[in-house]
């Protein structure tokens, strides 16, 4: 955020006193009296394997299908020459498959490989890549094999290349560097053979030099210039599969990458105008990675494991092969009880030892998991409970987060809500994706909510704006909503929106947070909502009323306001959803004698504006400083606009 010396004419109008004629609300926040905490969670982020979220987006692998396990062997690749698949005696048993090499025949041919990547190969000039393969010679009698490996641009040229000897018969990891000479969107990697001898290959890999564990670290970046408080992983419906065969399984997504079996993306053929017949799961982004980058972001990890049910807007609840059955339940159970103990056991524990060797000795500290995905109806409460039954038995401080379907409400909704309530899980995970009316008409939703029993996880929302999925309409409607959240911390424990990542080439839901290329990433208006909202969260809620009465949209205005203990600063977050601007006078009752206080506003002219790759600042926060007198401050907030106060 910049800080300008001096207010813009925009700024400087917002914050002025309105002349005497114009109505002037009047907000009082009982600021001497603190409310419920706000949880150190509250406000996170949710991650699934959609719109190549993972491959081809988070995880920084550029090679596409580089162990040759599609069901299609070579997908994602083009060859030329004497090239086959192979599977004697391979280097790794989860991944059989290998490429093999022979020479063309003709001193004028070559045999070699190409692969474009997911939708290209992003190269940055100066940017060094690292490329490894296992490598074998084919042949027992052989002496030396040799093949180049290049970075080629769109125009078919070598952008930066090097040269592989392989001299042994047994497979061995083989690495070289390649510095790219020039900027290249759309960038590809070719391997030929250059020599008599054929060579085996195998896990072709090549990587950006400034990978963070394995994970394009300018998404790392989006991720925590958020501040999340919570990271649920690793979806969503990837979690329940097609079917149970391709259900995320987490113990397949641990141990050596060379050794992750593949699995078929639920989102694959999914949506019949955008299928992705090449989308796969290499499990390179495995559950080891998703702990280690809660913990860079400061997130709380949260993750979800199937409850034996595949996804049910897939599969007939009356099909027996669809679903896992009860008395069959016990090796999912299993799972949860071993996830839990590979996050949080000691390395004396089995898995706790596995987490150890992989590299992190020390606890990820879980508090938290899921059991199942949007399900309904009565397979689910009578799965979850044995689940609940055994984990409260061996791991009593686990919060457990049960499900209340797809949908905000009706049937299924109060029937699982009603069956939660009966099981006594910790959290409710509620979805929806609504309009960005339903936001701004629901900004009360959880006003008259029980403030007994399991607390609520708003695990899954976003308002989809009809024409414009990012715009900043939509954006607006959720800070306004989100003060309701906020406002009702005491049964709202944490929320996080949703889809997280989207390449622009490939994806098939929107909106989504945050949108990338093969180069670059932009955060979008609903990601600024999300920053301020998670950087601006306080300790404790603040009753903020007018008239007595809380503030969500009479006159197009919400807000909510919360105390901040380590700063001992006073926040007050304010929407004006209107087509008019708004006079307020905001009153800190009980506060001592304030003098400044910090404003920052997110705005937007043109309610339609969304930020794009080509226009990263079209909606972005201005921060600025203005006066206040004693407690009070009186100010303008123009029409569509999202202020937020540190006093």
């Amino acid at each position: 955020m910049r800080k300008p010396k001096l207010l813009s004419a925009f700024l400087f109008a917002a914050l002025t006193v309105m002349p005497v004629h114009a109505q002037n609300h009047q907000f009082i926040v009982q600021a001497g009296k603190l409310g419920a905490p706000v949880q150190p969670t509250m406000y996170g982020i949710f991650f699934e394997d959609i719109n190549f979220g993972a491959d081809g987006g988070l995880y920084a692998e550029m090679v596409e299908n580089r162990s040759f396990e599609f069901p299609d062997r070579l997908m994602g690749w083009n060859t030329f020459g004497n090239v086959s698949v192979n599977d004697l005696k391979p280097a790794f048993d989860r991944n059989p498959h290998y490429v093999t090499l022979l020479d063309a025949g003709h001193n004028q041919k070559y045999t070699g490989l190409e692969n474009h990547g997911f939708f290209g190969m992003g190269l940055k000039n100066g940017m060094k890549y690292d490329f490894s393969v296992y490598a074998r010679m084919n042949s027992l009698q052989g002496k030396m094999a040799r093949f180049r490996v290049e970075l080629v641009g769109e125009d078919d040229v070598p952008i930066a290349w090097d040269t592989i000897e392989v001299t042994c018969n047994q497979w061995k990891k083989y690495t070289g560097t390649l510095t790219s000479k020039k900027t290249d969107p759309k960038g590809f990697l070719r391997i030929f053979l250059m020599s008599a001898d054929g060579v085996d290959l195998d896990h072709i890999s090549l990587f950006p030099e400034d990978n963070w564990h394995g994970l394009r670290a300018d998404l790392v970046k989006d991720l925590a210039d958020l501040h999340p408080g919570v990271f649920r992983f690793p979806g969503g419906c990837i979690v329940e599969g097609t079917d149970l065969a391709t259900r995320y399984q987490w113990k397949n997504s641990i141990g050596p990458a060379e050794n992750r079996p593949l699995n078929e993306n639920r989102w694959n053929y999914t949506f019949s105008n955008r299928m992705y017949p090449n989308y796969y799961q290499s499990y390179g982004l495995g559950f080891y990675e998703y702990f280690l980058l809660a913990e860079k972001i400061g997130a709380s990890p949260l993750p979800v494991l199937s409850c034996g049910l595949a996804c049910q807007f897939q599969n007939k609840d009356s099909d027996p092969n669809a679903h896992v059955a009860l008395s069959d339940l016990q090796p999912y159970i299993d799972d949860a009880l071993d996830l839990i103990e590979f996050a949080n056991g000691s390395v004396y524990t089995k898995w706790g030892k596995v987490r150890a060797e992989m590299g992190h000795p020390k606890p990820f500290d879980l508090k938290e998991i899921g059991i199942g995905n949007e399900q309904w109806g009565p397979l689910y409460p009578e799965r979850l409970e044995k689940f609940v039954k055994a984990i409260r038995a061996k791991y009593p401080d686990i919060k457990i987060c049960g499900s209340s379907g797809p949908s905000s409400s009706g049937k299924d909704f109060d029937y699982g809500w009603e069956q939660m309530r009966k099981i006594g899980v910790d959290l409710v995970d509620e979805h929806y994706y609504m309009s960005p009316d339903w936001f701004l008409k629901n900004a009360d939703r959880y006003d008259n909510y029980s403030r007994k029993g399991p607390k609520v996880f708003a695990g899954e929302y976003a308002a989809h704006a009809r024409h414009d999925p990012n715009s900043w309409e939509a954006a607006l409607s959720e800070a306004a909503f989100m003060t309701g959240l906020e406002r009702n911390a005491d049964v709202v424990y944490q929320a996080t929106y949703a889809p997280l990542f989207a390449h622009i080439d490939g994806w098939q839901w929107r909106p989504d947070l945050i949108w990338f290329d093969n180069l670059s990433s932009v955060r979008s208006a609903n990601w600024y909502v999300q920053m301020l909202y998670g950087t601006n969260k306080g300790t404790n809620v603040l009753k903020l009323t007018e008239n007595g009465k809380a503030v969500e949209g009479r006159d197009g205005l919400y807000a909510s306001a919360v105390y901040d203990a380590p700063t001992k600063n006073y926040v007050v977050k304010m929407v004006n959803a209107s087509d008019a601007s708004r006079s307020i006078t905001v009153t800190l009752q009980g506060a001592r004698n304030v003098k400044e206080a910090k404003v920052i506003t997110l705005h937007a002219d043109d309610i339609h504006a969304e930020n794009t790759l080509e226009n990263k600042d079209a909606v972005k926060p201005v921060e600025s400083d203005v006066s206040v007198s004693g407690n009070q401050l009186s100010l303008t907030i123009p029409a569509k606009t999202f202020v937020v106060y540190r006093f």
